[in-house]
């Protein structure tokens, strides 16, 4: 097989190993003719320049002739290899990737537009992907080996990475790179058909009324998304800290603080949990709090802190409706090392919970709000739950396309009286109910 062919087309012609043999060997030309020391003192950008250009000189006197397309293409493969993650690094550039999902050497999906779809690359081999990962999380000074054979870490670029090896996986080192788009606000995600401008109203009145907002959902639906654009309707005036695991959030307001949990280190100290941060920043003199997600024993403590005078905190929870979020709330608080009968904390959430806003990811990959619900139960009171906004969908249409419309119901009257309290309007499209009987609710316990 000629050099061109092997430049262009490695996998349509399997012929992985000679591509990477190639590669290696045109890398292993560049590191005798490079100074190491000379390169270590040089910026990352400037690093890469010096190695295209001497690679492009190699080239010129040892390989054949390429047109200026093949060349480059060449360079930027070996020089990849050379400084940076291989044949992830064209994916970690392309802006519409959002998740990167490597599962042993031969198979690597991406997720485009709320789709996962498999890429024709491979790497060369077992050997290559795991100095890939080495190479990935030691510039976060951590290691991963069969003694520590998971790593859940953030880059210093903000992408989240989570790599498992075997003998856990049994499929082969596994890499998952979670990048975090620009953040939206809530215009632009009724553009994309997330929400309508009815609901939007809504929940800018919410936020700035100082309701508790929970955000739920399944895993990839947009929840931390939505909850960037929430929080950019907070009061510049405010004081907000943010609570996260990996920071994702990008508020904009001048007052904000935020906190970000620690692993352990190598010898298996120094982590700081999410909840040790939410109980620090009870002591910072927060006007909100937001919580990336909240997953364990924190639970308790942001349900304390919202029912006890930090109004218009949010945070997310992973749940599939309104009532597994009640459900799951309750269960993550009663994680925590204090024990509290559960009744007790049925009456913490209807205390502290105000709102539940459920995400669904469609089969189009659209993610919208499938219900705007709100928590009008009180004390020792079986959850009742009023559904205030509801995505109706229909099936797929020809197109590919899940088409539905969203169907509003009335508001109650303490809702209502909150909202006229804190100046904001009630939108006309759901009015106020002047009877429970006129309340779309539900009740769970």
């Amino acid at each position: 097989m000629s050099l061109r062919s092997r430049i262009n087309t490695p996998e349509e012609n399997g012929s992985r190993g000679e591509d990477g043999h190639l590669v290696a060997s045109y890398r292993a030309k560049l590191l005798e003719e490079i100074d190491l020391a000379e390169m270590s003192s040089l910026a990352a950008a400037e690093r890469r320049a010096r190695l295209e250009r001497v690679l492009g000189h190699i080239i010129s006197r040892e390989g054949p002739v390429l047109s200026t397309v093949e060349r480059s293409q060449l360079i930027r493969r070996v020089v990849d290899e050379a400084l940076g993650l291989g044949i992830l690094e064209p994916l970690l550039e392309d802006a519409s990737i959002t998740e990167i999902m490597v599962n042993g050497p031969d198979a690597i999906f991406v997720e485009r537009g709320g789709r996962v779809e498999q890429l024709p690359l491979r790497f060369p081999s077992h050997d290559q992907l795991m100095q890939t990962i080495e190479r990935i999380v030691s510039t976060v000074n951590r290691r991963v080996d069969e003694s520590n054979p998971m790593v859940d870490a953030r880059l210093p670029s903000g992408e989240r990475v989570n790599v498992i090896i075997p003998p856990l996986s049994l499929t082969g080192a596994i890499l998952t790179i979670r990048r975090f788009p620009r953040s939206f606000t809530l215009q632009e995600l009724a553009g994309f058909g997330s929400l309508d401008d009815h609901m939007l109203y809504l929940l800018a009145g919410l936020v700035q009324a100082r309701f508790n907002i929970i955000v739920s959902g399944a895993t990839g639906t947009g929840k931390t998304t939505l909850l960037n654009a929430l929080s950019g309707l907070i009061p510049d005036t405010d004081r907000i800290i943010t609570i996260e695991d990996s920071a994702e959030l990008q508020l904009q307001q001048r007052h904000v603080v935020r906190l970000e949990s620690r692993p352990p280190n190598v010898e298996g100290q120094g982590r700081v949990t999410i909840r040790d941060l939410v109980r620090n920043s009870l002591r910072m003199r927060p006007d909100r709090i937001v919580v990336g997600e909240v997953r364990g024993g924190e639970s308790l403590d942001m349900l304390q802190a919202m029912s006890t005078g930090h109004d218009g905190s949010l945070a997310t929870v992973h749940a599939n409706s309104a009532e597994d979020a009640l459900m799951r709330l309750k269960t993550l608080a009663a994680m925590s090392e204090v024990e509290i009968p559960f009744e007790a904390l049925h009456d913490q959430i209807n205390s502290a919970i105000d709102v539940i806003i459920q995400l669904t990811r469609f089969a189009d990959g659209v993610r919208r709000i499938t219900e705007i619900a709100l928590l009008d139960s009180h004390g020792s009171e079986p959850y009742r739950i009023a559904t205030v906004a509801r995505f109706n969908a229909q099936p797929m249409a020809a197109d590919g396309r899940v088409h539905g419309r969203f169907e509003y119901f009335p508001i109650p009257r303490r809702t209502a009286d909150r909202l006229y309290m804190a100046s904001q309007p009630t939108p006309q499209a759901f009015g106020v109910a002047q009877s429970a009987d006129q309340l779309a609710t539900r009740v769970a316990r």
